[in-house]
């Protein structure tokens, strides 16, 4: 099949979303209670079928129920085995899907991790709300640790470059520009506010690898990818920095397909709103790029809303295939939100797109998609399908079964601690110190004619020491100065560096 049905239109025809123009992007909105969620569900599991993975955030706890089959005895079983008759769909039959759950916390699925490396300053800037000035300080921190072969993997190196930077700010000024110790302080303290909101859980190895999106089960169904989000929505920025970051990765990873017979993946953006609050014009500008490039990648993505106009106008643009449901006149900006949204649909003569988006029932929308030609089809008044797996939450004890036979059992569920930039720069302060020590007691002179061999700080093996016992060693980074002035200045091994790896900012490739 090269496509998936939706519902049955007003004129009493069926509608349908082709399959080859899914990754020409979608938007579902409407007012809360309308029916967006089983909208979105429903058309999960019909990418599924069709051998399309999927990635979906459950910001509600209730997307979980796509893994199982819905049940006579479910709550509003009746409505949905009704809403089957009054479609035709004869072949109606309750069915699960191949799901994998996801957890940024690690809780309720595989941990989701990245390097802050990989996640690169200009996002960090706006998960952490630094102005331009401070900023720019972080650009200065990232580019020093590229340069000398530092890894930033997670929070702990991060915070050892920082306390770094503070001590040495008259350095860095002098090579990268202006460093003050009162921006390096404004960063180090939005960084703890950060990860008391859990945030460092998302930083550490081993790091997502994308392909485990793409994945297939034995049957040809596209896994679903649920992200649980009920926990990382109590801190929105991070939701939505998180999925961005997740958009960047896929178009910087996925080679050009063009146009393909159906999406490599799907990806559905719930409450995308929190994309675009408070996003300055220079990350709305790559936020664009992005949604108009990744659909050469074969990507799709829905933006799920509940006002279509808090789509800025240039996504809202690239936004071919359409389901609005139900919105509410209350107030002018919600009249303004009904004009917009009638405005956006190919004229349909015999339907009062304004008036009907204020009548449609729970359940009902007004659909427009892209034929194969890339057309937009008249805008129809449309009775959506049913989904066929359980509408609401799996249980605990549902989830472990889950979980337990997941294709990614053991993958992600260990964090890993390898040397990166805390270990190296607890080193070199170890050096730092023993040189000191020495130049004390022998004289500069004496310690320069003597060869230079690795010591260790207090007995701490660094190569094996965790990241607490090595944030305590790091207070003496700023010994560092009398190791440079000996003309020991240390590398890191080039091999380990991933170097330039910081670049793989929101935009990846986009940005080079």
């Amino acid at each position: 099949m090269n496509d998936i049905f939706l519902g049955l239109g007003g004129d009493g025809e069926d509608q349908h979303l082709a399959l080859s123009r899914a990754n020409r992007h979608g938007l579902i909105a409407g007012a809360t209670g309308t029916g967006k969620t089983v909208t979105l569900q429903g058309l999960a599991e019909s990418f599924s079928a069709r051998g399309v993975p999927v990635f979906v955030a459950d910001v509600k706890g209730d997307l979980s129920g796509v893994a199982m089959p819905g049940s006579p005895t479910f709550k509003h079983a009746d409505k949905l085995e009704e809403r089957a008759r009054e479609l035709g769909m004869d072949d109606y039959a309750y069915s699960d899907n191949p799901v994998i759950f996801w957890d940024l916390y690690g809780e309720q699925g595989h941990p989701v991790r990245t390097t802050v490396s990989e996640m690169g300053p200009l996002l960090l800037a706006r998960l952490l709300d630094l102005n331009e000035t401070q900023e720019g300080v972080l650009q200065i921190v990232f580019r020093h640790a590229d340069e000398e072969g530092l890894l930033l993997l997670d929070f702990a190196d991060l915070q050892a470059m920082l306390q770094w930077a503070s001590a040495n700010a008259k350095e860095l000024s002098g090579t990268y520009g202006n460093v003050s110790k009162a921006s390096v302080g404004a960063i180090q303290r939005q960084l703890l506010s950060f990860e008391a909101q859990g945030a460092d859980h998302f930083f550490g190895e081993p790091a997502l690898e994308i392909d485990d999106f793409l994945r297939t089960d034995e049957q040809g169904r596209g896994f679903v990818n649920v992200l649980a989000a009920d926990r990382l929505m109590r801190s929105p920025k991070l939701y939505a920095t998180f999925l961005l970051w997740l958009l960047a990765e896929l178009f910087e990873s996925l080679p050009e397909v063009g146009d393909p017979e159906k999406p490599v993946l799907v990806f559905f953006f719930d409450e995308a709103h929190l994309l675009f609050d408070d996003a300055p014009d220079a990350l709305q500008e790559k936020i664009e790029q992005v949604v108009r490039l990744i659909r050469s990648k074969g990507v799709g993505v829905f933006f799920v809303t509940q006002n279509p106009i808090d789509i800025p106008e240039d996504v809202a643009g690239q936004l071919g295939n359409r389901v609005q449901h139900a919105l509410r006149a209350f107030t002018k900006r919600d009249q303004r939100a009904i004009k917009a949204a009638a405005e956006t649909f190919r004229i349909n003569e015999k339907l009062d797109v304004e008036e009907a988006i204020t009548q449609l029932r729970v359940g009902e929308a007004l659909v427009s998609t892209l034929d194969e030609e890339g057309a937009p089809s008249v805008v129809q008044r449309t009775l959506i399908k049913p989904p066929r797996s359980r509408l609401g939450p799996v249980t605990k004890k549902e989830r472990a079964i889950i979980q337990s036979v997941s294709p990614l059992d053991g993958k992600y569920d260990e964090e890993v601690d390898r040397e990166s930039a805390a270990e190296v720069l607890a080193q070199k302060a170890a050096d730092a110190a023993a040189t000191a020590q020495e130049v004390e007691s022998k004289g500069v002179e004496e310690v320069r004619k003597e060869p230079r061999k690795s010591t260790s700080l207090w007995g701490i093996d660094f190569g094996k020491a965790g990241k607490s016992a090595v944030k305590a060693a790091t207070g003496s980074l700023t010994l560092i100065a009398v190791a440079t002035a000996l003309g020991r200045k240390s590398r890191a091994d080039p091999v380990r560096t991933g170097a330039n790896a910081f670049v793989r900012n929101i935009i990846g490739g986009l940005m080079r």
